[in-house]
C-alpha cells in the first residue's frame, strides 16, 4: 500500500474547512482538469454517513468509474471514504481537521491506495502514480482553502 500525507493550514473555521471537503459541487468544481462528474448516488450537496458517490473522470488518458463510500463520520473533525468499486486495488482516504487557537484549522488528508496487478502495479505506482495523486489532491486542497479563506 501506498500513502500520501499532506497538512493544510487553513484560515477559516473547522466546520466550514470540513463541509467544504465533503462538498460534492466543489469537488466537481475543484477537478476541471479530470472532468470528474458525479454520476451516481449522492451527486451534489454535503455527502453523509454510510452514502455512497460513484464518479466518473479522465485520468492518464482514460476514462475511469470509481464508487466510494463515506465508512465513518464525526463532524466536524474527521470522515473517511473508501472506493466499494473502482480502478485501484484498494483506497482509502482520511480526512482530520484540528481546530487551531486562533481559529484556524489544520486540515489534515491520509491517502492509501493500492493498484492492482501486482508487481506491475506496484512499479506503476512508484514510478509516477504517487506523484500523481499527490498532486491532484494538493490541487483540490487548494481550492477548498481558498473556497474557506473567502467565505471566512
Amino acid at each position: 500500500m501506498n500513502t500520501i500525507f499532506l497538512q493544510t493550514h487553513i484560515h477559516a473555521p473547522v466546520q466550514t474547512c470540513f463541509d467544504l471537503s465533503r462538498n460534492i459541487d466543489l469537488h466537481i468544481e475543484s477537478t476541471t482538469q479530470t472532468n470528474e462528474k458525479a454520476i451516481a448516488g449522492k451527486t451534489s450537496g454535503l455527502i453523509g454517513l454510510d452514502e455512497t458517490v460513484t464518479w466518473q473522470a479522465k485520468h492518464l488518458g482514460f476514462y475511469w468509474k470509481m464508487t466510494v463510500q463515506i465508512t465513518a463520520f464525526e463532524s466536524p473533525r474527521y470522515f473517511r471514504d473508501e472506493m466499494v468499486k473502482g480502478p485501484f486495488k484498494a483506497m482509502r482516504h482520511e480526512h482530520y481537521f484540528e481546530n487551531q487557537a486562533d481559529g484556524s484549522t489544520q486540515m489534515k488528508d491520509v491517502f492509501t491506495f493500492a493498484s492492482p496487478m501486482g508487481v506491475l502495479g506496484k512499479i506503476v505506482d512508484k514510478l509516477f502514480l504517487q506523484k500523481y495523486m499527490r498532486g491532484f489532491l494538493e490541487k483540490r486542497n487548494e481550492m477548498i482553502k481558498a473556497k474557506a479563506e473567502s467565505i471566512g
